[in-house]
């Protein structure tokens, strides 16, 4: 699935890799999408949660790694 932004928080712990995910989707348009890659086990649970709380669509998430992708969809 095609991108619009890349935002890499490997080696970040919990709540940064969140919270850099906010500001950045702050930022963007809405429908314009965010691929995140993080590799706190955490973010397993926080961005599916963080993007229902927000108003986010969760349109893909790879989690069976060592380093989870996501890619959310910025509400309108």
């Amino acid at each position: 699935m095609e991108f619009d932004q890349d935002l890499d928080t490997k080696g970040l712990l919990c709540p940064l890799p969140v919270l850099k995910a906010r500001k950045r989707l702050s930022g963007m348009g809405a429908g314009e999408v965010l691929r995140v890659e993080a590799d706190d086990p955490v973010a397993v649970v926080d961005m599916p949660h963080f993007c229902e709380e927000a108003g986010h669509a969760l349109v893909h998430a790879e989690t069976g790694g060592a380093v989870q992708v996501y890619l959310i969809r910025k509400g309108g």
